[in-house]
């Protein structure tokens, strides 16, 4: 044994961040054999058996920079549902990128994602002190757009790779220091209304159940 500690998790709202384990090879293979979540990844399917994964998985595993670290995505009480990763750091140009999957599709469009996302830029900006975050997601995958939109992400530019359409999408720390210092005083501003007596507020129109996501 090497004595290296892992560090600790990082908490979200809904998942947990942590190092990536052997635990996680079963469901990473199988994730990487669904021809839709590879799809989503510009990717073809693994094709070769188990034990030849789990070899290319324990040498991956012990493959780390300071430029790249992978995670695995779990909820808070434990359940591994996918990975994230930061790579490509440059800390001359202070940027570096990121990658989401939510391979458990009981997780899909519920939050967990979004929620991976922020967890992560969070520990980037906070911890690397970069000035930039940026991504690519497949021209068509609105979807993921509209989730890293939410996350504070903006459209770039485009990129062609072999023979895909990508949108490039960023996030600069002035912007990202923005959203914190709004979502505090939003809790400041909840916290204060603590105690006070609801106000009567039956002339509102109610949203029906199910419109709020």
């Amino acid at each position: 044994m090497s004595g290296k500690v892992a560090p600790e998790p990082i908490t979200g709202a809904k998942v947990r961040l942590r190092s990536k384990q052997m635990s996680d090879a079963r469901d990473d293979y199988a994730w990487q054999k669904d021809p839709e979540l590879t799809r989503l990844d510009a990717a073809l399917p693994f094709t070769g058996s188990f034990a030849r994964y789990l070899a290319d998985y324990a040498s991956e595993m012990n493959f780390s920079t300071p430029a790249r670290r992978r995670f695995g995505v779990e909820t808070l009480s434990g359940k591994h549902i996918g990975s994230c990763t930061y790579y490509d750091v440059d800390y001359d140009r202070g940027e570096a990128e990121i990658g989401i999957l939510i391979g458990d599709r009981d997780y899909w469009n519920k939050g967990y994602g979004a929620d991976a996302v922020n967890t992560l830029v969070n520990h980037v900006f906070t911890e690397l002190n970069l000035r930039r975050i940026y991504l690519r997601t497949l021209e068509w995958n609105h979807r993921a757009q509209r989730c890293f939109q939410k996350c504070g992400f903006t459209a770039c530019g485009r990129l062609e790779q072999d023979g895909y359409d990508f949108t490039r999408m960023e996030l600069r720390r002035e912007d990202w220091e923005k959203r914190r210092r709004s979502s505090v005083e939003q809790d400041h501003s909840a916290t204060g209304m603590a105690g006070r007596p609801p106000e009567d507020t039956r002339s509102d129109a109610a949203a029906p159940p199910g419109s709020i996501p």
